[in-house]
């Protein structure tokens, strides 16, 4: 077996609802989407397996807020069922072999609080396939990126996270995200260098 079969890509929220023009908007996150398909679509065969992680939010209570502060509550966004909380259309002819989703009915910001169609934890997923590496892209890298990228790292995983794949709710946010992840092991990488 090769290296690169016991590697996923989590592709993290790439969703218009985080996009320009949607309800939580990252600047750069449409671009932030195209690259990263381009990016998936051309090193699908580096990957066992390639996962999306969505915000697919129900009834998600004191996360969504009227007057939110933008660090515990915040505007609906990633509302389920809506197309904002579709993969972005830059996804649209990717190969994906799993699709979770989070925060149906709590805050969620890691992809592993994420479920697939039977309920089956990204973790759970993960470990059936064999993975032991992990390579994050997607939005926000402030938030639900460094959140799934920690995650990994506390579950065992090597994980990457691949920085011109990715994008900041703010320049400051950014740089303290990407502080915290390489203080925890997190290698952070450009997609060309991975």
């Amino acid at each position: 077996m090769t290296a690169s079969s016991h590697r996923a890509l989590i592709i993290v929220d790439v969703q218009p609802t985080f996009c320009e023009g949607g309800a939580l908007a990252v600047v750069g996150g449409n671009a932030v989407a195209e690259r990263v398909a381009a990016y998936a679509g051309a090193h699908a065969k580096d990957y066992a397996l390639i996962v999306t992680t969505q915000d697919w939010h129900i009834d998600p209570g004191e996360h969504f807020s009227d007057q939110p502060d933008f660090v515990d509550t915040w505007p609906p966004h990633g509302v389920a069922g809506t197309a904002e909380a579709e993969l972005h259309p830059a996804l649209g002819g990717l190969r994906v072999d799993v699709s979770v989703k989070k925060g149906q009915y709590a805050a969620a910001y890691s992809g592993f609080e994420g479920v697939d169609e039977a309920g089956t934890g990204l973790d759970v997923i993960l470990r059936a396939h064999g993975i032991t590496a992990l390579d994050v892209v997607g939005l926000a890298e402030s938030h639900c990126v460094k959140e799934t990228a920690l995650d990994g790292v506390r579950g065992g995983y090597r994980v990457r996270v691949l920085t011109d794949l990715t994008a900041p709710v703010s320049p400051e946010q950014g740089e303290a995200a990407r502080a915290a992840l390489a203080a925890a092991g997190v290698e952070l990488a450009t997609s060309a260098a991975a």
